[in-house]
């Protein structure tokens, strides 16, 4: 019998780098999964779009939309269950976040930015205007402080309170009395307007994107393999 498809669903960007780290992530997959069929779609920006491959599929044809999104937020709450809602033989997975690998590799990034014990960190995330991405984005901020001796905090990009700036101002005057730096650790994907926002928000130090990291599809695969467990 074979295997559902896989289609892998980003967000989509205008960057041409944030483009080639989201397809080498797709890449990846059909590496460590030889033989199934993986989709390309995005919910913005970029073509083709979710809603056209999930109806270009064959009738009956078995299919899991997995997000290469970081947390729960409009685009699956809203976008990805309309665009699977006429095909009942295609379902979602859960987003690669929050996950422990991602924490280690924020980690990571820190550690090679030159994070010290004094120094704050805020995890600075996209946003949602939904509840469930914040909840998502204060979680895996919880799971990089289980790592680091370091305050730790969150922000948002957009759509969602405390905004980036605001967050380096406040982690700042929480570390007036240690002289830490302000480290802000991307929790975005790739390179993109987001990404390029973060270095104009007042901190010391912004770390690399979450990619080129073999874990994204690692987690990716184990998302779709949990939705079949389900069935």
């Amino acid at each position: 019998m074979n295997s559902p498809v896989l289609i892998a669903c980003a967000h989509g960007t205008r960057n041409a780098e944030g483009q080639a780290a989201i397809r080498k992530v797709m890449a990846d997959i059909e590496d460590l999964r030889p033989g199934l069929q993986v989709l390309e779609a995005y919910v913005d920006v970029q073509e083709p779009e979710l809603s056209g491959v999930v109806e270009g599929l064959p009738e009956g044809t078995a299919a899991v939309v997995v997000p290469l999104l970081l947390s729960t937020g409009f685009h699956i709450k809203v976008d990805v269950p309309k665009a699977i809602k006429s095909r009942p033989e295609v379902v979602a997975a859960r987003p690669l976040g929050p996950d422990p690998r991602l924490a280690e590799l924020l980690a990571t990034h820190l550690r090679a930015a030159g994070l010290q014990d004094n120094d704050g960190v805020l995890l600075a995330a996209a946003g949602s205007s939904l509840p469930d991405g914040s909840v998502d984005s204060e979680e895996q901020a919880r799971l990089l402080a289980e790592l680091l001796p370091n305050k730790v905090r969150v922000a948002y990009g957009a759509s969602a309170e405390p905004n980036v700036p605001d967050g380096v101002a406040s982690l700042r005057a929480e570390l007036a009395q240690d002289g830490g730096r302000v480290f802000i650790a991307s929790y975005l994907l790739a390179t993109g307007y987001f990404h390029d926002q973060l270095f104009k928000a007042g901190a010391d130090v912004v770390t690399a994107p979450l990619l080129p990291s073999p874990v994204m599809a690692e987690i990716a695969l184990e998302r779709y393999d949990a939705v079949l467990a389900a069935r």
